[in-house]
């Protein structure tokens, strides 16, 4: 075997070794699909040509300000064309891309931009106050803002600062693109959610941007030249990776800024949409979309869902609506989707809630990922009986660098060599992976372990719910009981001993609500229910 490692005194060399990068695949567009659409927003549509000048007028211009490789640039931006832009202008100049949450508080992006040390953050008008704000707090020194104005949703240039396509319009048109010389070097930081404490900066890679991007292509069975509508913020994990994916395949981004109802719809008559990510959350406002708030259209949309486990019940309505619903799921330290619920001949027969509640499983590792499996607390792999109950493992290329200026949160994540996910979750008998709930959502009651996942999964089946999330309530005799919180439909009547009923003709008695709180649910920008806040309202409910 020793001949295929170096006996041969064969080396790398520029003509057989180059760095991974999803930069390379805009590059390629350019040429191969210079005149096609790459992205659409309103009457802004540009061709790959278009799109890759754009993107290097970026990377000059920042330059030009003194940003230098490895240098952080933010953003404070909604899914619009200037966002995209960022995505390959900002990595092309050798920097660093930190697209920041826009429904952070200024404390918390505060935070984010000492911590990562941005030198300039490119902001939507309408998120300039914010970012002003959370800039005055900082020590050292400030980053520069440039502004972009988002005409067609009413939020003009306020006059303060340079703006984007005056930034564009003076740069050259012929800056050479600074690619890695290593794919381990950095190429995005993104900050997790945040929840309890400071949130953790997660840094990518070029190769893990490029091997997720391409590795998507593969588990969405994506063809060529599909049109992508951008639902996924592209601040979450930089869109799941997909605006780095689109180049790949000839792509057209048809950029989203408000996600509602008759967007989605419009975008997908009117636009052709053919593919989008998003939360489960999203798949339910389509289902109870009014029918003027809908569009008709004659083909198949093909939708990643992941944030949460969606309810076999939503699965079930979404798909004769025209949708082919695919369950993936992954986390920000793996550059978004890193499990696919792949789907396979001997699950055809399958019809209604059998077949929506195998789609709703989060499946097995997709290509580009080495190994994912569930474990026990000695990191051995528990039994695929579908009921042992174990902790999600992950380890492959799509795994983060690790976390910025943090090395022990680091090193507890990469424990045993595997990354810990704190998701738990049960094993069926062919590998396929079912998370049971977060570590810090599972419900001890009298000693038995509940799933609020598994819960909430029997609310939503309730006609008159549109929303339920289930948490642990503290109780004197059990310890910990489950309560439900429940947005209802508009216009129904359900009360709580009717939902309280409903799950006791499902589930053993001392899995049901013993609570049920009829409120609206707090929601992340990503569309996952802030369970955070539940429990607090429940330890007095």
């Amino acid at each position: 075997m020793g001949w295929m490692q170096d006996e041969t005194g064969l080396e790398k060399t520029a003509a057989n070794h180059v760095p991974l990068t999803p930069l390379s695949a805009l590059r390629r567009a350019a040429h191969v699909f210079a005149d096609e659409m790459a992205v659409v927003y309103g009457a802004h549509r540009k061709t790959y040509a278009e799109h890759y000048d754009r993107c290097t007028r970026l990377a000059s211009a920042l330059a030009g300000m003194g940003v230098e490789p490895g240098d952080v640039v933010a953003t404070i931006l909604p899914n619009i064309p200037a966002h995209a832009e960022a995505h390959f202008g900002v990595p092309a100049c050798g920097a660093v891309l930190n697209a920041i949450n826009t429904r952070l508080d200024v404390g918390t992006v505060a935070y984010i931009l000492q911590h990562g040390g941005a030198r300039v953050v490119l902001v939507d008008s309408q998120f300039l106050e914010l970012a002003e704000t959370a800039i005055k707090r900082l020590e050292g020194r400030a980053p520069l803002i440039i502004e972009v104005p988002d005409m067609p949703a009413g939020h003009p240039a306020s006059g303060r600062h340079a703006t984007y396509e005056q930034v564009l319009g003076n740069a050259p048109h012929d800056f050479d693109w600074i690619l890695p010389q290593d794919e381990w070097e950095s190429i995005a930081l993104n900050y997790t959610s945040g929840t309890t404490g400071r949130p953790k900066g997660v840094v990518y890679h070029h190769r893990g941007a490029y091997l997720n991007a391409m590795g998507q292509v593969i588990s969405w069975g994506m063809v060529l030249r599909p049109r992508y509508l951008t639902i996924v913020p592209l601040f979450h994990c930089n869109g799941w990776c997909h605006t780095w994916m689109m180049p790949m395949v000839g792509g057209t981004i048809v950029c989203c800024r408000d996600i509602t109802a008759p967007a989605i719809f419009d975008a997908i008559a009117d636009e052709g949409a053919t593919h989008f990510g998003g939360a489960p959350i999203v798949l339910n406002m389509l289902v109870n979309a009014p029918d003027s708030e809908r569009r008709s259209f004659d083909h198949t949309v093909q939708v990643f869902t992941a944030g949460a486990p969606p309810a076999p019940a939503t699965l079930a309505k979404i798909e004769p609506m025209g949708f082919h619903v695919t369950q993936v799921y992954g986390l920000t330290e793996v550059y978004g989707p890193a499990t696919e619920c792949t789907w396979g001949p001997h699950l055809d027969h399958l019809e209604g809630k059998e077949r929506a509640a195998i789609k709703a499983r989060q499946g097995v590792a997709m290509p580009f990922m080495e190994h994912i499996t569930v474990v026990d607390d000695q990191m051995g792999q528990i039994p695929m009986d579908g009921v042992a109950q174990g902790e999600i493992v992950m380890r492959g290329n799509g795994v983060m660098k690790g976390y910025l200026k943090n090395p022990e949160a680091t090193a507890e994540a990469f424990k045993g060599g595997y990354f810990h996910t704190g998701d738990i979750a049960v094993q069926h008998a062919d590998g396929y992976i079912q998370i049971a709930d977060r570590a810090k959502d599972i419900i001890i009651s009298g000693g038995e372990n509940i799933s609020s996942v598994e819960i909430e999964g029997v609310l939503m089946g309730h006609p008159d719910v549109l929303l339920a999330a289930v948490v642990a309530k503290p109780d004197e005799k059990w310890g910990e009981v489950p309560c439900a919180f429940v947005e209802l439909k508009p216009g129904a009547s359900a009360t709580e001993a009717d939902l309280i009923a409903f799950t006791r003709e499902t589930l053993a008695g001392f899995k049901t609500p013993k609570r049920v709180v009829f409120q609206e649910l707090p929601k992340t920008s990503t569309g996952k229910i802030q369970k955070f806040e539940l429990r607090q309202i429940a330890a007095t409910a």
